[in-house]
C-alpha cells in the first residue's frame, strides 16, 4: 500500500522560502512520476510541478517556474519542493502525489496515490 506523508509547510513572510518533503513508502521508484499539487480555499487545485524516476526530469507549471524546484532522493523515497520568493497568492494546501506510468500528466486524476497535504502561508 502506497503512503505518502507531506512535511515542511509553514507560515512565512512574502519573499520567504519553504521547503517541503514528502516520504513515500510501499511504493515502486522504478517507473513513476511524483507531483506536486496545491489548493487554496475557493480555487481549483493546481498541478505545480512532476518529476520522474528515471533520470530526474521535472517539469514546472508557468505560474512557479523558475521560484520552485522539484527534486527526489530515491534511497531516501522522498520527494522536495522547494520553494523561494513565495507570494500571498501561493498560500494553500499542498500535496504530493504518485503516478506509476512512464507519461507525464498535470491531472490530478491521473495520480492515483495522496498525501495529507501540507499548508503553506504566505503573509504580505
Amino acid at each position: 500500500q502506497v503512503r505518502l506523508v507531506e512535511s515542511g509547510g509553514g507560515s512565512v513572510e512574502a519573499g520567504g522560502s519553504l521547503t517541503l518533503s514528502c516520504a513515500a513508502s510501499g511504493l515502486s521508484f522504478h517507473t513513476r512520476y511524483m507531483g506536486w499539487f496545491r489548493q487554496a480555499p475557493g480555487k481549483e487545485g493546481e498541478w505545480l510541478a512532476s518529476i520522474y524516476s528515471g533520470g530526474d526530469t521535472t517539469f514546472y507549471a508557468d505560474s512557479v517556474k523558475g521560484r520552485f524546484t522539484i527534486s527526489q532522493d530515491i534511497a531516501k523515497a522522498t520527494v522536495y519542493l522547494r520553494m523561494y520568493d513565495l507570494k500571498p497568492e501561493d498560500t494553500a494546501m499542498y500535496y504530493c502525489a504518485n503516478r506509476s506510468s512512464w507519461m507525464l500528466s498535470r491531472l490530478a486524476g491521473d495520480y492515483r496515490a495522496w498525501g495529507q497535504g501540507t499548508q503553506v502561508t504566505v503573509s504580505s
